[in-house]
C-alpha cells in the first residue's frame, strides 16, 4: 500500500496509536508533577501579589487579553528561573512542557509575538513593584534577618554590536577641530555679503543654522541655480550654502552625541544606553572592551533584596542611589552595610553616618596596607608621623611638612568636600628626597581629613568580629547569587535593548532566583537560616 508521505496531516499514517490517559487525571497530575516540584511553590508564592498595577496597562476599552496577566507574569517567572530566555523557547515550553501547561490551567498556549509583547509592553512599568512586593512578603514570612545588607556589582554584556562605540574624547576632539574652518567660512560669507556673522562655541549651534537660513533665503530670492553632475560648475552662492550645511549637519551629529553621553564617556550605537566597560571574560582576566550595563544587587540572607542598572563603569557612584531606592521600596532601613573596596568614597561615608546606619566598607589600600613594600614606602602618609594638636606631619628626614592651602571638589552628585595640602618646609640636600618625591620642589601631600576619620571608623569595623563575620558572608552570599545567575542560570548577555527592558531582565531573573532559593531551603530544612557561622579551627 503506497502511503502519501508528503501530507501534511501526520495522523493518517499511523492510525491505530492514541494517547491512553487514566480516567481520574488527578491520579496523572501528582505522577507528572510531584508535591514538592519549584513551580508548585512560585505558583503559590506569586498568587497573593498585587496586580492592579500590572492590569491598568491593559486597555478597558480593548478586547481581554488570551492568556490572564498574572499567569502570564507567573510563566515569565518560571522561564527565567528554568534557564528559559527566549520568547520562542518559552512558547515551545507552554506547548510541551507539563510544568508551564499547568500553569496556564487550560488557557491557550500564547505564542511568541503575545509573550513579547507582554514581557516588553504590559510588564514594564509593574515588574519592579512585583518584585519588591515579594521581598517584603519575603520580610513578613520571617526569611530576612534585616540585620546587614551585603551590597555588589557586576558587569553583562548588552544586546549591542561591540564595534558601534562612540567616544566622548573623540567626538569632542573632532568637534573642536571642526571650528576653526567653520569660522573661517563664515568670515568669507561675510566678506561676500557684507553681513556680520560670529560662530560661539557656545551657541555654534544656533549660529550656524543662522547662516544656512541666510544662504537658503538668498539663493531663492535671487534664483541662484543649483547644478549637479560631472561637466556642471557649481556657484559661488551654491558653494557656500553646501558647505555650512555640511558643516551644520556634523554639528548637529556631534550634539546628538553629547546628548547621549551624559555622565559618560562613551556608548553604542545600537543600544545608546550601554556603556562600553571591561568584560572579565576567562579565568586569565583577559579583559575586553564591549558594551555592557552594571547590574548592582542586594542580598539578606541568601535572597536578592534590591536589583538596580547602571551605566557608571564603576561601583563608587551606584551605593547611594541603590540605598535610597531599597529604603523607599522596602519601607525598610538596614541599619548596616556591608561592601567592598569599590564602594569606599568621602561621600557614600557621610551619606551613610546621616542615614544612621554602620558601614562595613573595606578600604581600598586595605590588601596594600599589609605588604612589607608598602610599610617600608617612606612616601607614603600612612608611614609619617602626625601631630593633631598642631596639624603636621614629620617625614623620614624629621622635616616638617605644613598646610598650606585648602582646596574644594564638587563631586557629580553636587557633594563638596575639602583637601588640605601639606607641604614639606625644605627639601632641598635631603638624602632621601629620590624615594619620597619625583618632583622637583618640595615634597607635598593632598589629604582629606574627614575621608581619613571616615576610614579609620570603617577599618575598625570590618575587622571587629561582627565585622570579620560580615565580610566573609558578603563574599558567599551576593558573589555567590552572581555566581549562580552567570553560570547556573547561565545568563551572561542580556537579550534585550535599552536601560528600562534591561533591568525588567534582571528584575525577572532576581525572582526567579529568590523563589528557587526559597524552594532550596524549604527542601533542605533551612528556612529563616540568615548568616553562615565562621567554622572554628
Amino acid at each position: 500500500m503506497n502511503k502519501n508521505y508528503t501530507s501534511k496531516n501526520y495522523n493518517k499514517f499511523e492510525a491505530g496509536f492514541q494517547l491512553v490517559l487514566p480516567l481520574n487525571l488527578e491520579v496523572l497530575i501528582p505522577v507528572l508533577i510531584p508535591d514538592d516540584e519549584s513551580v508548585r511553590l512560585l505558583s503559590q508564592e506569586l498568587e497573593d501579589l498585587d496586580y492592579t498595577l500590572l492590569y491598568k496597562a491593559y486597555s478597558a476599552k480593548g478586547r481581554n487579553p488570551a492568556v490572564d496577566p498574572k499567569t502570564m507574569f507567573k510563566i515569565l517567572t518560571y522561564a527565567y528561573s528554568q534557564n528559559i530566555y527566549s520568547t520562542r523557547k518559552i512558547e515551545k515550553a507552554c506547548r510541551r512542557d507539563i510544568n508551564f501547561m499547568w500553569l496556564l490551567q487550560g488557557q491557550k498556549a500564547p505564542d511568541h509575538s503575545t509573550i513579547s509583547r507582554f514581557r516588553t509592553g504590559y510588564l514594564s512599568e509593574a515588574c519592579e513593584d512585583l518584585f519588591y512586593q515579594y521581598v517584603r512578603k519575603l520580610a513578613y514570612m520571617g526569611e530576612l534577618g534585616q540585620e546587614t545588607v551585603f551590597i555588589d556589582g557586576t558587569k553583562l554584556e548588552a544586546c549591542a554590536n561591540k564595534y558601534t562605540f562612540v567616544w566622548k574624547n573623540s567626538v569632542n576632539k573632532w568637534e573642536e577641530k571642526m571650528l576653526p574652518n567653520i569660522q573661517k567660512i563664515v568670515n568669507e560669507i561675510n566678506n561676500e555679503y557684507f553681513t556680520n556673522f560670529k560662530i560661539t562655541p557656545e551657541n555654534r549651534t544656533a549660529d550656524l543654522q543662522k547662516v544656512v537660513d541666510y544662504l537658503d533665503e538668498y539663493c531663492y530670492e535671487n534664483n541662484v541655480e543649483f547644478v549637479f553632475g560631472r561637466g556642471k560648475r557649481k556657484s559661488r552662492h551654491q558653494k557656500f550654502y553646501e558647505i555650512t550645511r555640511k558643516f551644520l549637519d556634523r554639528q548637529l551629529l556631534y550634539d546628538l552625541h553629547n546628548s547621549r553621553f551624559g555622565n559618560r564617556n562613551s556608548y553604542s550605537k545600537t543600544d545608546v544606553d550601554a556603556t562600553f566597560m571591561h568584560m572579565k571574560d576567562d579565568h586569565m582576566r583577559n579583559a575586553q572592551l564591549k558594551p555592557g550595563y552594571n547590574v548592582q544587587i542586594a542580598v539578606d540572607s541568601e535572597y536578592i533584596v534590591a536589583a538596580d542598572i547602571f551605566q557608571d563603569r564603576n561601583d563608587v557612584w551606584t551605593l547611594i542611589l541603590l540605598l535610597k531606592t531599597m529604603e523607599e521600596k522596602l519601607k525598610f532601613k538596614y541599619p548596616s552595610v556591608t561592601a567592598d573596596a569599590g564602594y569606599e568614597s568621602e561621600e557614600a561615608y557621610c551619606f551613610l553616618d546621616e542615614n544612621k546606619q554602620k558601614y562595613f566598607i573595606k578600604p581600598q589600600m586595605y590588601d596594600k596596607w599589609k605588604k612589607r613594600s608598602f610599610k617600608k614606602d617612606i612616601s607614603k602618609r600612612e608611614n609619617m608621623e602626625y601631630n593633631s594638636d598642631e596639624d603636621y606631619y614629620i617625614c623620614h628626614n624629621g622635616r616638617k611638612l605644613k598646610p598650606i592651602s585648602i582646596t574644594k571638589k564638587t563631586s557629580r552628585n553636587g557633594y563638596k568636600s575639602e583637601v588640605t595640602v601639606y607641604e614639606c618646609e625644605d627639601c632641598t640636600n635631603c638624602e632621601y628626597k629620590s624615594k619620597c618625591t619625583k618632583s622637583q620642589n618640595n615634597k607635598q601631600l593632598k589629604v582629606s581629613k574627614k575621608f581619613i576619620e571616615k576610614r579609620k571608623k570603617s577599618f575598625e569595623n570590618i575587622t571587629s568580629e561582627q565585622g570579620i563575620l560580615y565580610r566573609m558572608n558578603r563574599s558567599i552570599q551576593v558573589e555567590g547569587a552572581f555566581g549562580v545567575i552567570k553560570n547556573d542560570y547561565e545568563f551572561q548577555r542580556f537579550l534585550l535593548k535599552g536601560k528600562t527592558k534591561v533591568k525588567l531582565e534582571i528584575l525577572l531573573l532576581c525572582i526567579g532566583y529568590n523563589i528557587n532559593k526559597l524552594h532550596s531551603k524549604i527542601q533542605n530544612n533551612r528556612t529563616k537560616s540568615y548568616l553562615f557561622k565562621k567554622e572554628l579551627a
